[in-house]
Order: structure tokens, then sequence, then C-alpha cells
């Protein structure tokens, strides 16, 4: 794991309701807060073929693009765009067995805030309301997606630190 990434974990013997991770990006402020929301580019450090917009209301969906995860189907509900300060989405947690209906489930939320740092944009992601999950997948789903995040951070920091 990259000495840039901040993490918070649950305690062994429980799962808590929220994943954090923060990095430091060395870009401007613009180009991270394009990197999060347009489809495309989102799509492109995420690993997903995207489509839509990153606006209230908005939905973005696509498939994913990830070795082993091609079956799977990236959607998200556009919950809030607070410019170049906040973008949440909400969608359902490592919703990867196709046999599973995850309609029938609350999605998690998913939250960035950009701040500005010395040297660069800190950006933070959390993720919350794992406890809303059905019991029998609560575990595996924030196990996965708390290595998930610690990778996508990793992603996006390349992404938006790498000249257009």
């Amino acid at each position: 794991m990259s000495e840039t990434i901040l993490a918070e974990t649950a305690p062994p013997a429980e799962i808590a309701d929220a994943i954090t991770r923060s990095i430091l990006i060395r870009a401007p402020r613009d180009r991270v807060w394009r990197a999060l929301t347009d489809a495309r580019e989102f799509g492109a450090w995420f690993g997903a073929e995207l489509s839509g917009a990153f606006v209230p209301g908005g939905r973005v969906e696509g498939r994913l693009t990830i070795c082993k995860y091609e079956h799977v189907r990236f959607a998200a509900e556009i919950v809030a765009v607070e410019p170049k300060t906040r973008l949440a989405y909400a969608w359902h947690p490592y919703a990867v067995d196709p046999a599973i209906d995850y309609a029938r489930e609350t999605p998690t939320l998913v939250e960035f805030f950009l701040d500005d740092a010395a040297e660069g944009i800190l950006l933070r992601v959390v993720e919350s309301g794992f406890s809303r999950l059905p019991a029998q997948r609560r575990a595996e789903a924030f196990r996965m997606n708390s290595d998930g995040w610690t990778h996508q951070m990793e992603n996006i920091k390349r992404h938006a630190e790498t000249p257009a």
C-alpha cells in the first residue's frame, strides 16, 4: 500500500458502517474534479466503460473492464454535486453475483471530498451504509470494497497526475 493513503479500517470482531480513504494528489483542483465527474475519465481510472452524467438525480452506468469482473455492471445514482468540493452517489457495493437482485437492497453512499493541501489536493472517499446491507453479505462487501477503495485511490492519483 502506498504511504500516501490514509486508511480507517473496521475492528476485526465487527464490521463498521463506513470505509474512509484519503490520498494526496499533486494536480490542480480542476483536474481532480474532472477525473471524478467526467464519465469517460472516471471510467478510465475506475476500470469501466461508462455513460451518463454526474448531475444530481442523474445516473452513470456501464460495464466494468477489470479482469474477472467484466460481467459486472457499474450503476450509480448521483445524489449530490457540489462543484469542485463534493461528489456523492448511491450504489450497490460489491454487486458481482448475477443471480442476486441487488435492487432489493439499500445502496451505500459514496462521497468524494476535495480539500486543498500544500502540495495539491487531498482527496477523501467515504463509503457508508454497510450496516444496512443483508447480514449474509455485509462482511464480504465491506472487505472487498475496503481493498477496492485502497486501489482505486491509487488509480485516480495516477490518472489525475498524468498530463492529459
